[in-house]
């Protein structure tokens, strides 16, 4: 049973998910009937630490506090992604893990998990901003770059920011029920848990075509996303053959011709459902997806969400539209 809660700072240690870990495991809702946890806030680098916002925090608690705790979680902070690591919290965290302790980091704070080598060979994720930098230091680690949260005990890794959240209640909900994080989320006022993943607030905007051959047929697929378009049709419009044509296209874009249309159709929906009033089924015919059902279908499948969630996150209910 999860008892001890210990969050380790560094310095330019970031507030916000530093006070997020703090919110879920050290805040003391005995009152209201629920878990108590033994929480500290450790330093890694002396007793006083700068945050990035500018202020400094004070601890008494070093890394023999870590010795006791069931689960260390590691906040993110500046600069996380490019700095080297005190070897004596790397070697703490090994030894929290190797006598069943479980780690979870926040955001950056996956790139000291990477350090101590406790991602290699196991799933996990970071700010999407920074999954492809984990992986090019930590190429062992299985990087995921499209989940708010990974689980693969006894590392927890979670996305940016709020992701944190998330990643808390799990923890939570893993060690108390779901009855247990659902009341904890509502003293919080959130979510008890989040449909989808951080695919849904990846920033992908639609690209500059300068392909040397397929160029100008990128151009007009852009303006024509509303159409049926056949490769035959394509390649017709670069005068090639449908298999010569195919093949350039792949060495040109790195992609087929129907996911490089899919993936446009699907920024576009994006783009419409942010900016526009119009309904599912407007956005649906204007972005070539046909009707609501067929947009549902590939939001889904490429984002992991749906288009009224995806509007609900980054607009808020539109007055009128279903």
């Amino acid at each position: 049973m999860l008892k001890n809660v210990a969050a380790v700072l560094l310095d330019e240690v970031h507030p916000f998910e530093l006070g997020v870990v703090s919110e879920v495991f050290g805040l003391d809702r005995g009152d209201d009937g629920l878990p108590v946890y033994d929480f500290a806030a450790v330093s890694a680098e002396g007793p006083t630490l700068r945050t990035h916002a500018g202020f400094t925090i004070s601890t008494p608690y070093g890394l023999e506090r870590l010795e006791e705790a069931d689960l260390i979680a590691i906040p993110t902070g500046g600069s996380y992604e490019v700095r080297d690591y005190p070897e004596e919290l790397l070697d703490a965290l090994r030894r929290a893990v190797d006598r069943g302790a479980r780690v979870l980091s926040v955001c950056t704070g996956a790139f000291v998990l990477g350090a101590a080598g406790l991602l290699d060979g196991r799933h996990c994720t970071t700010h999407w901003r920074h999954t492809e930098a984990l992986a090019r230091r930590h190429p062992r680690a299985l990087v995921d770059p499209d989940v708010l949260y990974v689980d693969e005990g006894p590392v927890i890794t979670s996305a940016g920011t709020a992701a944190a959240i998330d990643a808390c209640l799990h923890v939570v909900r893993q060690e108390h029920g779901p009855e247990i994080a659902n009341q904890v989320a509502r003293r919080m006022v959130v979510p008890p848990h989040r449909d989808g993943g951080q695919a849904q607030y990846i920033e992908r905007p639609l690209p500059r075509t300068s392909c040397d051959t397929v160029g100008d047929v990128l151009s007009w697929m852009e303006r024509h996303l509303d159409r049926e378009l056949t490769v035959e049709q394509l390649a017709d419009r670069a005068h090639m053959s449908p298999r010569p044509f195919a093949r350039r296209f792949q060495q040109e874009t790195g992609t087929t011709p129907y996911r490089w249309l899919l993936r446009q159709r699907v920024l576009l929906s994006q783009e419409l459902l942010e900016t526009t009033d119009d309904t599912v089924d407007a956005i649906a015919g204007r972005a070539g997806f046909g009707n609501a059902a067929g947009l549902r279908h590939h939001f889904l499948r490429t984002l992991g969400t749906t288009p009224n969630a995806y509007r609900r996150t980054f607009r808020g209910p539109v007055r009128g539209v279903a």
